[in-house]
């Protein structure tokens, strides 16, 4: 898909809700729609009365028939009949939509595209719902859009264009909508203009998914290099249903969030020597050569390395330089024995320090425990916890993150006893235990500064290079 002069295409879908206005006062509405300024007019009744009127009057107005499916994505041959029939209208564009239940129902839309030639991308606008649209022009005589709404369907609008779709949907500032990417990020982060059939394919693996922040690292990064590719958010629920259906080549790379760093180990072919001792993956790719995937661990480092930089800066080196690490010796606080938790673990294990666990789960604490020689606490008793003097605190929970912004996970009295404070959670920036834990005078390492530093590693590992490190930071710094 080559470059394209972007044209402002505007569409207004026309409801009418009384039972017995006239197709005069349909078609009156539609003109006044055109008079708005609109290119394109979207009626969902009477649609052969006006298809006929169209026809009699020679009117240059669209008309889009559509289709919308609430239930589960029916199998592609219906949708295939479906598309038929539409077709059979005489409409100027035809509209699928679909509510997918799962992201592997998505290969159905998929499917639908290759049957439908895809040109330049254009904008339009949606009046009435204020959604604004990227327009692909197509050289088929009935165009079709198809797409699948809710956050298990936001890939069927970011993939439009690598396989031949011909609308994607944004939605406005302010005006958020489940499946629907921003204007913003279609237009900073994913550039779908550039997208074609030879688009390479990367994805954040996670359930939820909409706190990504990488897509609005990836694509740029992607773009600076000259890179070919798309990075986009990906709610799965069945891993196992997931990696079966989407083991196209084009899908060549996958980071790995909550909650599956653990489970997603059983699907790799291969796992990196650091990954399996942690137990944890964060990041596959496709081997080129054969097609297998080989899971890695870049948290573990991004995280430590992170915290160890920071004790650095702030003078905090102590005894630990001759042994290697600002770690080393010290008392490591851990909330948290999931897949990030488990990172941390081994990575402070590997530069001397003494771990604590605690994990609502107490038999995933003592586990983890038992691995990196560590103890494990009960988590009720993490509250009136309190450390012995120069000690690391490190949250690798959920909790503060984007929506629930207002939780911590240790009580706010027992943070002055802490020399330094680590937050997983980049969403947001600052979290609640990040200011409360500064106004106890404790230094403070974000989630960002993790994310960054993995983000680096996944970036080596999906382009078989060096990342482009202070043009990602760039972008962490402006964007996050």
């Amino acid at each position: 898909m080559g470059s394209a002069n972007q044209v402002l295409n505007i569409c207004a879908p026309i409801t009418n809700e009384q039972q017995s206005v006239s197709v005069e006062q349909i078609v009156n509405n539609m003109n006044h729609a055109k008079v708005e300024g609109a290119d394109t007019v979207e009626e969902a009744s009477y649609l052969p009365t006006l298809l006929e009127h169209k026809r009699n009057h020679n009117s240059h107005g669209k008309i889009i028939v559509s289709c919308h499916v609430d239930e589960i994505t029916p199998p592609q041959e219906e949708l295939l009949q479906l598309v038929a029939r539409m077709q059979a209208t005489g409409s100027d564009i035809i509209k699928l939509v679909t509510h997918a239940a799962d992201i592997t129902e998505l290969t159905r839309i998929f499917s639908l595209f290759p049957h439908w030639p895809a040109g330049e991308i254009l904008f339009s606008w949606f009046v009435q719902c204020g959604i604004k649209m990227i327009f692909v022009k197509g050289a088929s005589d009935v165009p079709l859009i198809a797409y699948s709404v809710g956050e298990r369907g936001l890939i069927s609008q970011l993939l439009c264009p690598k396989f031949g779709g011909f609308f994607v949907y944004g939605s406005l500032a302010g005006n958020p909508i489940p499946g629907i990417p921003s204007l913003d990020s279609l237009k900073e982060a994913y550039k779908l203009e550039d997208v074609n059939e030879d688009t390479k394919v990367f994805g954040l693996i996670s359930k939820p998914v909409s706190h990504s922040k990488g897509p609005i690292l990836h694509n740029p990064s992607f773009r600076h290099v000259n890179y070919n590719g798309i990075y986009v958010p990906m709610f799965v629920d069945d891993l196992k249903e997931f990696f079966s259906t989407y083991s196209s080549p084009d899908f060549s790379g996958f980071s790995v969030g909550i909650p599956y760093k653990e489970e997603v180990l059983r699907f790799c072919d291969e796992v990196h020597p650091l990954a399996q001792s942690i137990g944890a993956v964060n990041t596959i790719i496709r081997r080129p050569g054969d097609g297998k995937l080989v899971g890695y661990n870049t948290d573990c480092e991004a995280a430590i390395t992170a915290i160890e930089d920071a004790l650095i800066e702030h003078g905090c080196n102590d005894g630990g330089a001759s042994l290697g690490s600002a770690l080393a010796g010290r008392l490591f606080v851990l909330v948290g024995a999931g897949g990030a938790g488990k990172a941390l673990a081994f990575g402070a294990k590997s530069r001397g320090a003494r771990l604590v666990i605690f994990d609502i789960d107490f038999d995933r604490a003592k586990s983890l425990a038992c691995a990196v020689s560590g103890e494990a606490q009960p988590y009720k008793e993490l509250v009136n916890f309190e450390p012995e003097k120069g000690a690391i605190l490190a949250n690798a929970t959920p909790i503060g993150m984007h929506p629930n912004t207002d939780r911590i996970p240790v009580a706010e009295s027992t943070l002055e006893h802490y020399l330094l404070v680590f937050d997983a959670v980049y969403t947001p920036r600052r979290t609640r235990l990040l200011k409360e834990a500064d106004a106890a005078g404790a230094k403070t390492v974000g989630g960002v500064e993790m994310f960054l530093r993995q983000a680096i590693g996944q970036f080596n590992l999906f382009m078989g290079l060096e990342a482009p490190i202070e043009f990602m930071r760039e972008i962490v710094l402006s964007k996050f």
